[in-house]
């Protein structure tokens, strides 16, 4: 993991947003039913400390209980999730 790659993506945080398609496609791929907030529970595994962040080309890719979250880097988008 590189610093870098974790301080940029945390200082993107506030830019963090998704598709409505995208939602449910994280919400259907890591059977997020009750979760209504799909961006917001992004943004706290993200936040959390024990998450492995890592960029590779234009995505970052967060790892975090058995899942793993895509995000376009420039734009901030959550594209998709699933479990490891």
């Amino acid at each position: 993991m590189n610093a870098a790659d974790r301080d940029g993506l945390l200082a993107s945080l506030p830019k963090l947003h998704t598709t409505m398609l995208g939602a449910e496609r994280v919400r259907k791929n890591l059977s997020l039913n009750a979760t209504d907030d799909v961006v917001n529970w992004c943004r706290e595994q993200i936040k959390n400390p024990a998450a492995t962040i890592r960029k590779s080309g234009k995505n970052f890719y967060v790892q975090i209980d058995g899942c793993e979250i895509t995000i376009h880097a420039r734009s901030c988008t959550i594209i998709t999730a699933h479990r490891i």
